[in-house]
């Protein structure tokens, strides 16, 4: 163990940045000093403006408090690279103003970095490209984002303003359970105060949210998981547009066709299944039938509608492949 007091201070806040609670005697002992030197490091480290909470007594100990600004942090090489990759991952997200600060954020990281891990920043940074399915979507708000986060994690209730797919609005009191990204899509799941009963919330239609100041028992999900509620909520939603399939190919490999379209698969036989298709625009829904009818020949069971809007890809399609004349 190092004898410079900057150096043993700053080996002290890595320790303290890997745990919740250090016991006095364990963390000494790690950094091989005495009790008194770990109370003068635990003292400078304050005097830098790391909030260090001492628990006193035998069975005392020293944590990372929440203080009234950001002090630095310490990093190790594999941390640093993840939030670099991850604030470059966010400037694309669907969280409205995150971009900015995303960016300002990852710049100042890059600054400071090692060039042995810019390197690597850049690589991945320079050798991924995120597919964008459509133009820009509906954004969420990044503090009722953050607003609601906290209210899951304190288990406390939340108020706001919602509008349905009908257009219609209302005042909501639920009790917060997880917030579930799916794409460019955040869900909150929460049970629904008034209504008594478990709820799926997109938060592009959530506006003025603002604790109640009731904090509730933990409740159980009628699912395995948020994620899993929230799948089974949409998949229960009526659709725009729905079409139909018989495919003949093993069930398995349909569903892992058209996997981006979230089909619903049953197996008819070892080499034949029905498949469930939906989407809310016309042209989503023909792109999902020509994805499976590129792998399996089909039989399209849908209305007059779907059925000439296949026919006319269909025919542009064979068009395309036609040899051109001179």
């Amino acid at each position: 163990m190092t004898n410079d007091p900057t150096g043993r201070a700053l080996q002290l806040l890595a320790l303290l940045q890997t745990h919740q609670f250090w016991p006095g005697v364990e963390l000494a002992q790690r950094l091989s000093v005495s009790g008194r030197t770990l109370r003068r490091d635990v003292d400078r480290l304050r005097e830098l403006g790391y909030p260090v909470d001492a628990t006193p007594g035998v069975a005392g100990g020293y944590r990372l408090g929440a203080g009234a600004h950001m002090p630095p942090l310490l990093l190790d090489d594999e941390e640093a690279v993840a939030i670099a990759v991850g604030l470059r991952a966010a400037a694309g997200a669907s969280v409205e103003g995150i971009e900015d600060t995303s960016l300002r954020a990852l710049a100042k990281l890059e600054q400071v970095l090692p060039d042995r891990l810019r390197r690597r920043v850049k690589a991945v940074h320079g050798n991924v490209t995120p597919l964008r399915w459509s133009g820009p979507g509906p954004t969420v708000d990044s503090e009722a984002l953050a607003l609601t986060a906290q209210a899951c994690r304190d288990r406390e209730q939340l108020r706001f303003e919602y509008r349905r797919r009908d257009g219609e609005e209302n005042r909501r009191l639920v009790e917060p359970h997880q917030l579930v990204s799916a794409g460019r899509r955040w869900y909150l799941v929460a049970w629904d105060v008034r209504r008594d009963a478990w709820r799926t919330f997109r938060m592009d239609r959530l506006s003025q949210p603002a604790l109640a100041g009731v904090r509730f028992p933990e409740r159980t999900l009628p699912a395995t998981d948020a994620a899993a509620f929230v799948a089974e909520s949409l998949s229960a939603m009526p659709s725009s547009y729905e079409a139909g399939l018989v495919a003949r190919g093993p069930a398995d490999a349909v569903r892992e066709a058209a996997r981006w379209f979230d089909p619903r698969v049953e197996a008819t036989g070892e080499r034949t299944c029905r498949v469930g298709l939906r989407a809310e625009s016309l042209g989503m829904l023909v792109l999902a039938v020509a994805v499976v009818a590129a792998a399996f020949e089909i039989e399209l069971e849908a209305s007059d509608e779907i059925a000439a809007a296949v026919g006319e890809l269909a025919v542009r399609l064979g068009s395309a492949g036609a040899p051109v004349s001179a």
